[in-house]
């Protein structure tokens, strides 16, 4: 049961190594993804030293911010930890100014995170194709629910991967009904490999 809090003004860093020190220091990234796929994979490229700038909504933050309890002091133990080690702006894409402000921190990124669903960001001029007049170096990652086919336009949450995948069904008790499993697998493995690619990306080993 979700319990309404403010969102908190900052997220805290917990790295134990100075970043200089850490294998993707100075690479700049742009988040612009919510709830968990996405959120993951930056956080991963955090860990590794990257400078993960997530963009939030104005007033209420990502979703996350609010999914609990369990809350850590004021915090989302879920919001926590998939976001550990970035620092967070606030932006509503559909205001000029801030589009605009969003577009020139993409222009000097590295690499650009979203898991909107297909085809948003094209409406706000944010797509790859657009972003690359800007930026041609920019590593664009955007994550969806589906890949090419009939539902490439739909949502997707890992409740529906782990139905439609088979997962539910051989989990849970042997008589019952099929079971969601309790860690967000798939989810976790596609940010996962996600922030691998980038891994191989920047520093340049097989």
């Amino acid at each position: 049961m979700s319990e309404e809090r403010p969102p908190p003004k900052s997220v805290t860093y917990v790295l134990t190594t100075p970043p200089q020190m850490l294998p993707l220091s100075g690479v700049r990234i742009l988040d612009l993804s919510r709830v968990l796929a996405g959120p993951y994979a930056s956080m991963v490229l955090a860990d590794l030293g990257a400078d993960v700038i997530k963009v939030e909504h104005p007033g209420r933050g990502d979703d996350t911010r609010h999914w609990g309890p369990p809350f850590a002091g004021g915090e989302s133990a879920y919001f926590l930890s998939t976001n550990r080690n970035k620092r967070s702006i606030t932006a509503d894409l559909k205001k000029k100014e801030d589009l605009e402000r969003i577009r020139q921190f993409a222009a000097r990124a590295d690499v650009l995170v979203e898991n909107f669903r297909r085809g948003t960001l094209r409406s706000f001029g944010m797509d790859y194709e657009s972003l690359q007049q800007l930026n041609p170096g920019l590593v664009y990652c955007s994550i969806t629910g589906f890949g090419p086919g009939k539902d490439q336009d739909q949502p997707g949450y890992d409740f529906q991967v782990q139905a439609r995948g088979g997962l539910m069904g051989i989990t849970g008790h042997p008589e019952g009904e099929p079971t969601k499993a309790g860690w967000q697998s798939q989810t976790s493995f596609v940010a996962c490999s996600r922030a691998t690619q980038f891994w191989l990306r920047f520093t340049g080993e097989s």
